[in-house]
């Protein structure tokens, strides 16, 4: 199952490098001549090389530890674990000359239905406890990752996963799928260390120990929990590295995003997850700085509880969805940083497309349409739910609220921590939430396979929740089904017609309206010009740095 959406912050912040550890890479001491001494006294000593001051990166970070597990990891700990783990490719930015980079693979093919794939891998690879990343590695890890991975259900098309021979592995699906996409997951797709999985298999708290076993560019060197993270460089990675490229990376876990700010600009930390929304201005003024801003991963839904009147009526949830004030919600609970959605499928993620209709709105659409369901002026209220632990949709809640009381709807507003407004949604639907906002994004970089599936593929039997329990709106629509399933069988072969498909379905699912579609979020980047090599991948929502890109600059 999707791991539960947590507050995640949607700005990636770099800051000033220290002058402590800054400027240019430490140069080696020359070799020191070595001379004879007489054979009739002691051997006189000879120069010593001083030893190298060690770069070090230093971050003030939002994430914390969930698990080292890398197989059951599914949640904010990708930030590290990304820099620690590699998976057999990765995905590259939208609009990147190659749409993968190959990892622990350097080739692959397919057959011609979608359903074989096979997997050259990479010659020579050490795990960091000097295992050899071969076949039956990858094998045991993606097995294991489809048996009990926190985002298992990713490998639901695996049929089964074999060693060819020590650096081949096929892959065989039961039905097509574009693999690629898969294989370069943020979660449940990691190659680990065989010698790991069996000692954590023998022990069950092996990885609450502070241990990693991936092949990465960086090691786990010690871990504090709540407080901080040492990194450090695995001298055998497979990449090499070049001067300038830090050495360690010191990860101070900080909650506050205001002590975070203030570590950067006192000159404590290099970088930083985030800052206050209220702060960018003074960045975007600052010559030090490029602020950007990039579409993100994530986006805002509100579900409708379609088991329950009256919006188990489509006219009112259409209705209402004309009544949602879209463009006050992106400026005031976004700050401006975000796109009205078209359907599910976040900007720049497949299958996303401007084809997918969006509601406008407006206000006497939404009265007209209410006095056609027999509630002329509304009358009726109903309970919306949020998290409380996240500040935008604390934001955008009373907008929603103020809009329908304008069409005779009275909204009833309740905050509660994600874990408890979950549990409510998986009670019975007479009694749970009318409105659901949630933040969500999908676990790799297919909305068709994650987003339209989890959220709006509705289970035969009531309340329809389906494997990933995320169809909180409790819709089940059989032609949408239908038309999911053709789309998602075609992902694997033919892009082109699985759109198609997928864009028809989403437009069935707006025009039917289980949900309204609210925004897609964008990310504000502000870069130090001290930092060089930092890369945006909407890919990898949980990955604010690469630390192997990363240098400062000279």
């Amino acid at each position: 199952m999707k791991r539960l959406p947590l507050l995640v912050s949607l700005i990636v912040v770099l800051s000033v490098i220290l002058s402590a550890c800054g400027g240019a890479a430490p140069t080696k001491a020359p070799e020191p001549a070595v001379t004879e001494a007489p054979a009739t006294k002691a051997p006189a000593p000879t120069a010593t090389e001083a030893p190298a001051t060690p770069l070090v990166l230093k971050y003030a970070s939002s994430a914390n530890i969930t698990t080292w597990d890398p197989i059951a990891s599914f949640s904010t700990e990708a930030a590290y674990m990304a820099n620690m783990y590699e998976q057999l490719l990765r995905v590259n930015a939208p609009g990147s000359a190659e749409q993968y980079t190959p990892l622990l693979a350097t080739s692959w093919e397919k057959s011609d239905d979608g359903l074989v794939w096979t997997f050259h891998l990479r010659e020579n690879v050490k795990f960091h406890d000097g295992e050899p990343m071969n076949a039956a590695a990858v094998v045991k890890s993606i097995e294991l990752a489809k048996e009990k991975a926190g985002a298992s259900f990713i490998w639901l098309p695996l049929a089964s996963v074999e060693a060819v021979d020590d650096m081949t592995v096929k892959f065989t699906l039961s039905y097509a799928q574009p693999l690629e996409l898969i294989l370069g997951s943020e979660y449940a797709a990691y190659i680990v260390s065989p010698k790991a999985l069996d000692a954590a298999a023998a022990d069950e708290n092996y990885w609450s120990k502070g241990v990693d076993a991936g092949t990465g560019p960086y090691m786990l060197e010690s871990y504090t929990p709540d407080q901080e993270i040492v990194l450090a460089k695995n001298p055998d990675y497979w990449g090499g590295w070049q001067d300038g490229q830090y050495d360690k990376v010191l990860v101070q876990i900080v909650p506050e995003a205001t002590t975070r700010q203030q570590m950067m600009e006192g000159g404590e930390v290099d970088i930083v997850t985030s800052i206050p929304g209220d702060s960018y201005a003074s960045f975007a003024n600052n010559a030090d700085y490029t602020v950007t801003t990039e579409p993100a991963l994530f986006n805002y839904t509100a579900f409708f509880n379609t088991l329950k009147a009256p919006l188990d009526d489509v006219k009112v949830r259409q209705a209402l969805s004309y009544a949602i004030p879209y463009e006050d919600i992106i400026n005031i609970g976004a700050s401006g940083r975000g796109t009205q959605s078209h359907g599910t499928a976040p900007n720049g993620v497949f299958p996303y497309s401007t084809d997918v209709k969006q509601y406008t709105y407006d206000l006497e659409k939404a009265k007209a349409l209410l006095k056609e369901a027999g509630h002329e002026n509304g009358g009726f209220s109903l309970r919306l739910t949020y998290a409380s632990e996240n500040s935008t949709e604390e934001a955008f809640a009373p907008l929603i609220k103020d809009s329908f009381a304008q069409i005779g709807v009275d909204v009833t507003i309740e905050p509660m921590q994600f874990s408890e407004q979950w549990a409510l949604a998986k009670t019975d639907p007479a009694n749970a939430q009318d409105m659901f906002l949630l933040l969500y994004w999908p676990t790799y970089s297919d909305a068709g396979g994650d987003n339209m599936y989890s959220m709006f593929y509705g289970s035969k039997d009531a309340p329809h929740l389906n494997v990933t329990k995320f169809n909180l709106s409790y819709w089940y629509n059989e032609d949408y089904n239908a038309l999911w399933d053709s789309a998602n069988a075609l992902s694997g072969t033919d892009l082109a017609a699985s759109l198609a498909k997928y864009t028809e379905a989403q437009n069935l699912m707006v025009d039917q309206a289980p949900a309204a579609f609210l925004f897609d979020t964008k990310v504000a980047i502000i870069v130090p010009n001290d930092i060089t090599g930092f890369k945006y991948n909407l890919n990898y929502p949980d990955v604010r740095f690469w630390f192997y890109d990363l240098r400062p600059a000279k």
